[in-house]
């Protein structure tokens, strides 16, 4: 039983998330802004993040301060969304995720702030690699900081 459970449920996760094509390097106008008046639950939080290379679409929406404070202590197994800024704000580049689903995917996403350090230039990254790499070393060309804060988010078609 446990089994057809578990089948079940990475079925509709599966079935309910995509990848946007590879030869599609942005998403439709209508996507690239939330749209005036549009609700935070659907696609007018949706967004373009890199994953490995690749352009794909999220929507994300933010826990509340308590839930995130709560999911921090209690659930160590979080994706990571690298952001420029924070994620209520325009970005300067693209957000960068670390999973994606068949890919140690989660739902529940903590953001990392990604700060260049004096002396190198920002731009952009294109996979969780890059972002510990450029994070890592004797030099390390960026910092990256815990914000603490916790959005549910799910990939979507583009």
């Amino acid at each position: 039983m446990k089994t057809i459970t578990a089948l079940l449920v990475a079925a509709l996760v599966i079935s309910s998330c995509s990848k946007t094509s590879l030869t599609q390097p942005e998403l439709q106008p209508e996507l690239q802004t939330k749209a005036s008046g549009g609700s935070e639950n659907g696609r007018a939080s949706a967004r373009p993040v890199y994953y490995d290379g690749k352009l794909v679409t999220v929507n994300m929406v933010e826990l509340s301060d308590d839930a995130a404070a709560s999911l921090i202590a209690s659930n160590a197994s979080t994706n990571v969304i690298y952001a420029y800024n924070d994620l209520d704000e325009p970005q300067d580049f693209n957000s960068v995720i670390d999973a994606i689903p068949t890919d140690g995917f989660n739902p529940l996403w903590l953001q990392k702030l990604i700060v260049f350090n004096p002396g190198f230039t920002p731009h952009q990254f294109f996979s969780d690699e890059e972002v510990l790499a450029a994070a890592s070393g004797s030099n390390p060309e960026i910092k990256l900081e815990n914000t603490g804060e916790i959005y549910r988010c799910a990939v979507i078609g583009g």
